[in-house]
């Protein structure tokens, strides 16, 4: 008898797949740019959700600002006499007031994209909101904007450090100051230093963001006054704001001294402040900067009651001013600066990711 031939097991070939076509294939040729595209279209959407919740949130808001702004006319005896239902729907319609909630919706994001025009203002009508807010906008990119980077950058070298010599007297110190004062409100120091300083060393100025006897303008006396008045509002900010920053930071920091690649580069001779600054420092980078920018949302709330402290004519100031009046359109341009400097700030952040770290994928 011959014995019959095993069975023969039949593998189906794989499937080759199809080559990509369109849009996919040009995202897979090019994929940086394809990353930039969809940030840039989720950055979008989420401006515009943002926007629109920022809108319908203060529309609902209870009062009348229309007679707001009766009541203060007949108060500077500009308007003295019964306001009739024309002089009122004249003013509805000025401010975007008319019509239902949907309608005026409309009517604002029109205005505001396409002629980037938010009203007038009611604190200082008819003065355009945008105006108000471009007066404002310097002192608060001076203030905030300079001490944002200063306690940031502060943060990541002296949190650097604690991290670096840990178990060290002086990094014990470091980060116990920074546990018990990096929840502290910026008002309360604020509050700790115009004691101090302004009214019982009688160092810095209290109040006000220059000396009103100096001319605004492009000179050294303004220029330094601006600078003195600027150091207790700037310091609050700052002292605060690096806590919290060299906390993370030494986080970051532990956990890589024990690696592999530092081992090797102390062993290969290099000074310790180049291996930490060019090695252990360097993988703290990513997440601080990422962080960096979702906190600046963080520091404008904080830096509201601030510049309210010290009579600072930012945009805090201008915000609460708004507040109390009612001034729909100076509020909502106020959160749409605040908005959009937030999430700028994350889109720009999310572009430098794949440039700072190559692990990041582009398409996913």
């Amino acid at each position: 008898m011959t014995a019959e031939a095993p069975p023969v097991a039949v593998v189906d070939k794989p499937k080759e797949s199809a080559p990509r076509s369109g849009v996919r294939a040009w995202m897979s040729r090019h994929p940086l740019l394809a990353y930039a595209v969809r940030r840039f279209g989720l950055y979008l959407v989420e401006l515009w959700g943002a926007l629109t919740i920022a809108f319908f949130f203060f529309r609902l808001m209870p009062g009348d600002p229309i007679q707001t702004l009766i009541q203060s006319l007949q108060q500077n005896y500009v308007y003295n006499q019964q306001a009739s239902e024309e002089i009122i729907a004249r003013y509805q319609h000025e401010f975007g007031l008319d019509g239902n909630i949907f309608t005026q919706y409309l009517k604002y994001m029109n205005n505001l994209v396409l002629h980037g025009d938010m009203g007038p203002s009611l604190i200082n009508y008819p003065t355009p909101a945008q105006d108000v807010i471009l007066r404002a906008l310097p002192w608060t990119i001076g203030l905030l904007g300079i001490a944002a980077v200063l306690s940031w950058v502060l943060g990541i070298i002296v949190g650097g450090i604690a991290g670096w010599r840990r178990g060290k007297l002086g990094s014990s110190i470091i980060t116990n100051l920074s546990i018990a004062l990096a929840h502290v409100p910026f008002f309360f120091v604020a509050l700790i230093l115009v004691y101090v300083f302004a009214y019982t060393l009688g160092w810095l100025p209290a109040r006000s963001a220059y000396d009103s006897n100096i001319n605004p303008g492009f000179s050294l006396d303004f220029i330094g006054s601006v600078l003195k008045y600027g150091l207790l509002p700037g310091l609050s900010i700052v002292g605060i704001g690096a806590m919290g920053w060299i906390l993370s930071t030494r986080m970051l920091m532990v956990p890589v001294l024990g690696e592999d690649y530092l081992v090797y580069a102390e062993a290969k001779g290099l000074k310790p402040w180049r291996i930490l600054t060019r090695y252990a420092l360097r993988n703290c980078y990513l997440p601080q900067v990422t962080a960096f920018g979702i906190s600046l949302g963080f520091i404008f709330n904080g830096n509201v009651l601030v510049e309210q402290l010290f009579n600072y004519p930012g945009l805090g100031t201008t915000l609460v001013t708004a507040i109390q009046q009612l001034d729909f359109n100076t509020i909502l341009g106020v959160t749409n600066i605040a908005i959009f400097s937030v999430l700028t700030a994350v889109l720009l952040l999310d572009l430098l990711l794949p440039l700072l770290d190559p692990r990041v994928k582009y398409w996913k």
